[in-house]
């Protein structure tokens, strides 16, 4: 079964399973980025794939990116 996410379904999520706060008040589709408030208090922005599937749940400041396999 493919689970359609509304903007309540991911503020629910969030809530539930990070410390960060979901501050968008609309959702358009997967390729959409999203803004969140960190824990820290850093806004910032992630699509909900990457904030769910790749858990990049924080800010750049709290969870610096990973190096691309290209750097290596």
């Amino acid at each position: 079964m493919n689970k359609r996410w509304t903007i309540d379904k991911i503020r629910e999520f969030v809530e539930k399973n990070s410390d960060s706060t979901l501050l968008s008040t609309e959702y358009h589709g997967f390729s959409q980025k999203l803004l969140f408030k960190c824990s820290c208090g850093n806004n910032f922005e992630k699509t909900f794939t990457k904030f769910n599937k790749n858990n990049q749940r924080k800010c750049d400041v709290c969870q610096p990116p990973r190096e691309s396999r290209e750097a290596k």
